[in-house]
């Protein structure tokens, strides 16, 4: 892991009436570039040649007097791989830049976890050393941190033989990087019967299913929570709800708009759902489940700064379900911003307006808080 000090001594570096919000051109990038424009920075986009016209062409920036008045993206590098960002000729011109890089979940994805932790040197906005708990099947991922901070979670299964009511058996997609061999089962029969099936369609591998965690299938709602931990914060509270999302899955939610006898016409091929996640809608809770939620949020933060040192910086996602009996089941973790935040870009999440009086987007509470950091010059507390 680089050590903290040569990332500040990185920063020592820098013209901070010039610094530039950098990002992989992903998941979370354009809410990220949303917020960075709307607190007056300018923004750099880093793709991958074949999926770069989102940013490079359709959200491409215009400014008259350094002013936007349309897109997000100023500057872009093109890349034929994600991973050539990791040249050493490209770090130093990210450092020559001034830029402040925000780590999302496909650049955790795309470049290697141990490159990220060692060879990265350009200052991250959050926590570094957080990043690995990400990875299910890690010696601390973050089901050993969730445990260790008494949070709730679903029931792991460690036999299929035990499976006695529903269950979902996670593990990676065999085919698309990114996405999730998930599937449900709810007897050891119905286990063998599915995974065969995908075996056979090439959802998954039978290294993946040995490897799988199966859960308890919590029924009830999805609530994504978006909170935000501000380490600059002393005289309110550090931590923040800024909003709430949910997710729209293929082939899933189609399943679950066909009634009952359509389901049962299905084929082979078309019978077991996959949970690939191809959108987000924002949500509000009721208000009676507020403080449940803010203390897993108090309980996950207190977790980090106990086991991460310096703890969680800025955005991190808990991604719940919540039961019949309104208890809350933490299913996974994001230690970054969130893939659902796009749905609130521009116009803010409901809770981050309430709190800040005006629309606050996860990206734009990020830009917050380095313009924050910078004007109290304690940029150091933030990046890692």
């Amino acid at each position: 892991m680089i050590d903290r000090s040569v990332i500040l001594e990185k920063i020592e570096d820098y013209d901070l009436d010039n610094v530039k919000i950098g990002v992989l051109a992903s998941h979370s990038a354009l809410d990220v570039a949303d917020g960075a424009v709307e607190e007056g920075f300018r923004t750099v986009l880093y793709c991958q040649r074949g999926r770069e016209k989102t940013y490079i062409k359709y959200f491409k920036a215009k400014r008259e007097n350094g002013r936007p008045i349309r897109g997000v993206v100023d500057e872009y590098i093109v890349y034929d791989k994600f991973e050539e960002m990791m040249k050493r000729k490209e770090q130093e011109r990210m450092l020559a830049d001034n830029i402040l890089f925000i780590p999302n979940r496909s650049f955790t994805s795309y470049i290697k976890l141990d490159r990220i932790e060692n060879d990265f040197v350009v200052p991250l906005v959050g926590s570094r050393n957080l990043l690995r708990s990400e990875e299910r099947g890690e010696e601390r991922d973050y089901y050993w941190l969730l445990e260790k901070a008494g949070l709730p979670y679903p029931e792991r299964i460690d036999n299929p033989e035990d499976i006695d009511e529903l269950v979902v058996v996670k593990l990676h997609h065999a085919k698309k990087r990114l996405e999730r061999g998930f599937f449900t089962a709810a007897s050891y029969e119905e286990y063998i019967e599915r995974s065969r099936m995908l075996i056979k369609q090439g959802v998954i591998t039978e290294d993946l299913l040995k490897n799988a965690r199966i859960e308890r299938y919590i029924i009830g709602p999805v609530f994504n929570l978006d909170f935000f931990y501000s380490p600059l914060e002393e005289e309110m509270s550090g931590i923040e709800l800024l909003g709430i999302d949910w997710r729209f899955e293929t082939s899933l939610d189609g399943h679950v708009r066909l009634p009952a006898q359509q389901q049962l016409t299905l084929n082979e091929k078309q019978r077991v759902p996959e949970y690939t996640v191809c959108g987000h809608s924002s949500a509000t809770m009721r208000e009676s489940l507020l403080e449940k939620a803010f203390e897993l949020a108090e309980r996950y933060v207190r977790a980090t700064q106990r086991y991460y040192e310096p703890g969680i910086i800025g955005p991190f996602c808990l991604q719940t379900c919540v039961d019949k009996d309104n208890k809350f089941f933490i299913y996974d973790v994001a230690p970054r911003i969130g893939g659902g935040t796009n749905a609130h870009m521009s116009v803010g999440h409901p809770y981050g307006n309430t709190l800040w009086r005006k629309n606050v987007s996860t990206g734009r509470r990020l830009a917050m808080e380095i313009k924050r950091a910078i004007e109290e010059d304690r940029l150091g507390e933030i990046v890692t």
